[in-house]
């Protein structure tokens, strides 16, 4: 969980700039700064925790922190009389599922989980498959699975083509909001990396939505290479409030602390 929160926080500053950067960007600057991506995971991790439904915990928490770069469509929701599924197919959907991914010990529950916290909102089927991908992946990745086996499942069954090419990413990629052109992007960088710092350099260096898409990519790189480095977890520290950092710090004592 706390990986998707830091892809979020290092993304933050490179989402809308017109040059993507290079490999050797700056991980962290005064401005980088947690956005929805981390508020809406943060959220899950406290209904997860709480036993309230998810979408008693986005609507709160989406109150608490109103200025946060939401989707139109997801302000819409919020906002409505009765809030109801609209069917997106937007990332929003795998931006926020890493707890599930870590709180539940079968994969069959990962998906259903995943499943659950997507239909909320994003009930049209490349959301749910976004939603149950990421969750997936870091289920697998935490239960000590190859890259190889990882890879070979979420192709085998959300149909996701991992055999992308890094350069030509960054040439031909463009900002997009979609699960269906963000979560293979995010895996395929992970798959493609040597550490956790690296995947989220991969990540960001194809450009796109830089935020959504390195929480996807930290929150199984996390999984995989067995947490985020205490080096970066200093700083996302000082970047989280006092809430979005005692609730992750509950949920990473509940189900986490064996890695950290």
């Amino acid at each position: 969980m706390l990986g998707a929160i830091t892809g979020d926080i290092i993304g933050s500053i490179y989402e809308f700039i017109d040059t993507k950067p290079e490999m050797d960007f700056t991980l962290f600057t005064n401005e980088s700064f947690f956005t929805d991506d981390s508020v809406l995971t943060v959220a899950l991790a406290d209904s997860i925790l709480s036993g309230t439904v998810y979408r008693i915990k986005l609507l709160e928490y989406y109150h608490q922190y109103p200025d946060c770069s939401y989707g139109l469509r997801f302000h819409e929701w919020v906002n409505s009389k009765n809030p109801q599924p609209y069917n997106s197919w937007g990332n929003g959907s795998a931006m926020r599922v890493s707890p599930v991914g870590w709180a539940y010990n079968d994969l069959e529950t990962v998906l259903q989980k995943a499943k659950e916290s997507a239909e909320v909102t994003h009930n049209h089927p490349q959301g749910i498959k976004g939603a149950q991908s990421t969750a997936a992946s870091i289920f697998l990745a935490r239960t000590k699975n190859s890259k190889k086996e990882i890879k070979e499942f979420v192709e085998k069954n959300f149909e996701y083509n991992l055999d992308l090419d890094l350069e030509e990413l960054r040439e031909n990629y463009r900002f997009n909001e979609s699960c269906q052109d963000t979560v293979p992007q995010a895996i395929f960088t992970f798959l493609i990396s040597d550490s956790f710092e690296d995947s989220i350099r991969k990540a960001i260096y194809i450009g796109g939505d830089s935020d959504t898409l390195a929480a996807i990519n930290g929150s199984i790189a996390e999984a995989f290479y067995g947490g985020v480095p205490q080096e970066i977890k200093v700083e996302i520290y000082k970047r989280l409030d006092e809430r979005l950092m005692a609730v992750s710090a509950n949920f990473i004592e509940k189900y986490m602390s064996y890695i950290y």
